[in-house]
């Protein structure tokens, strides 16, 4: 039996993710921060490290319910993929003027980013989703785990040498010196999270998402799906780990493929947990339930690119726009707005968290009010 129509579950995941990713990246103090909500230092992962490739595995899903679904009816797919085409670019676009704002300095502007890349991931997935069968598409996972591998592994980076996976030290950090120098995270400067070689992994991420949704495609009973798809989830989870333990470890910067299989796995779970209840549990009054506590999440997850790229714009005018101090220091508008939620008398980490839920609830408020006005933003 096919999914009808829009798939709530689908939704609820995406804004379930939206609302992390705006959690995580708007915290009061940046020095006081939960482990959790925080990146992993460099080789292991937090529940922060899950929110990008999830993004991805969205994408696919929705790829394989829209672009596979029509391909397969026979629609034009040279035309299918020219429309796809169009709407990365303008993603790339999107995420590419973030990083130009409020410099708008070209000469050191960074190019790769995280909307930059799932534009890429969708532009390279589009062909391969219309073209391949499910077995090919695992074919070219498979591949791109072992190109990615056998790079990353065994090409000596000049000065270093092969199979150095510290920061900067790695082949594909090596590759991003010679095509972006200057152009990268200004953080690392010599290394960026979002880089090109890295990429190759992050197109598997999205393509185990494809698989996903080709599943649901299938005349399985909605039931069984679930259940495979949470044992797939799981499978998918325990590879990473595998991996991690004897071949390379899990690295959200490096996107390796340890990370890649444990994150899509992550992502399959939670994916089918939300299908269960808001698309396929028998008990109407049990779905009814699940759809009234996960609406704000439905909510954010039908406008998420604009959300996404709005939370990063106020929070980048957050850190842009100072005020003088009477000492003669200037204080940017998000500690003037932190000022009085440090104050209270809790912990640090909590008052921290507390100034990120806040933001979170402000970001949430416009979402409900685009739905309320039934204000959709696609591209």
């Amino acid at each position: 039996m096919e999914p009808a129509g829009r798939l709530t579950s689908l939704d609820a995941f995406r804004g379930f993710t939206i609302a992390a990713m705006v959690l995580v990246n708007n915290p009061g103090d940046w020095s006081n921060l939960y482990p959790q909500l925080a990146h992993a230092k460099w080789h292991g992962w937090t529940f922060t490290d899950l929110i990008f490739p999830f993004f991805l595995f969205i994408g696919g899903v929705s790829m394989a319910l829209s672009l596979g679904r029509l391909a397969a009816a026979g629609a034009d797919k040279p035309q299918l993929l020219a429309k796809l085409a169009k709407r990365a670019a303008l993603i790339f676009l999107i995420g590419f003027l973030l990083n130009l704002i409020p410099h708008f300095n070209f000469a050191t502007v960074r190019i790769p980013g995280v909307l930059q890349r799932i534009a890429i991931c969708t532009l390279l997935a589009a062909p391969i989703v219309v073209y391949f069968s499910w077995r090919a598409q695992l074919a070219w996972i498979a591949g791109l785990y072992a190109v990615y591998s056998v790079l990353m592994l065994y090409v000596p980076v000049p000065g270093i040498g092969a199979g150095v996976l510290e920061p900067g030290q790695d082949f594909g950090a090596y590759l991003d010196r010679m095509v972006l120098d200057g152009h990268m995270w200004v953080q690392s400067k010599t290394w960026d999270p979002e880089g090109m070689l890295s990429t190759m992994p992050a197109l598997a991420s999205q393509l185990l998402g494809v698989l996903a949704g080709r599943w649901l495609l299938s005349r399985q009973p909605r039931q069984e799906q679930t259940v495979w798809l949470l044992l797939a989830g799981l499978l998918l989870v325990w590879l990473g780990v595998i991996f991690d333990s004897i071949f390379i470890p899990i690295n959200k910067s490096l996107w390796t493929p340890s990370y890649s299989l444990l994150a899509a796995g992550w992502a399959t779970v939670i994916f089918a947990a939300f299908y269960w209840l808001l698309d396929v549990n028998p008990h109407a009054a049990v779905r009814e339930a699940a759809a009234r506590w996960t609406r704000p999440f439905v909510i954010y997850g039908m406008n998420a690119l604009f959300i996404f790229a709005f939370s990063g714009l106020v929070a980048k005018m957050f850190g842009f726009i100072k005020f003088d101090q009477p000492d003669g220091a200037a204080l940017s508008l998000g500690k003037s707005l932190y000022a009085p939620i440090r104050a209270l008398p809790i912990a640090p980490v909590n008052t921290s968290l507390l100034y990120a839920l806040l933001f979170n609830a402000g970001m949430f408020a416009i979402a409900w009010f685009m739905w309320r006005k039934k204000w959709f933003v696609k591209v």
